[in-house]
């Protein structure tokens, strides 16, 4: 049975294609859950609500988390709710990167 990090770690392999930055490390995942069941939970944002790539990264995040051993279903949950904001949701390696430091 996959656990949280499981998850996790799985959706470091998707990337937010305009940037270059898989998605955890750009804070764009808010909780991941996993029941008992195999079912997965992921919230997550994106860098707007106009993000053209919003449909790729999303089908993205679905295939990756699909194909983890024991996952029966996934379920992805949108929110903007805080909105994502690189200052304080990456890390400072990747202001760095993104040039914010």
């Amino acid at each position: 049975m996959p656990t949280s990090d499981d998850v996790v770690e799985r959706l470091k392999e998707v990337f937010d294609p305009e940037i270059a930055v898989n998605i955890v490390d750009l804070g764009l995942v808010y909780d991941t859950q996993v029941s008992e069941a195999g079912e997965v939970f992921v919230k997550h944002t994106l860098t707007s609500p106009a993000c053209p790539v919003g449909p790729l990264i999303q089908s993205s995040m679905h295939q990756a988390v699909r194909s983890l051993p024991g996952v029966t279903g996934v379920k992805l949950e949108l929110t903007f709710d805080p909105p994502w904001d690189p200052r304080t949701r990456v890390s400072d390696a990747v202001k760095l990167k993104l040039g914010l430091l």
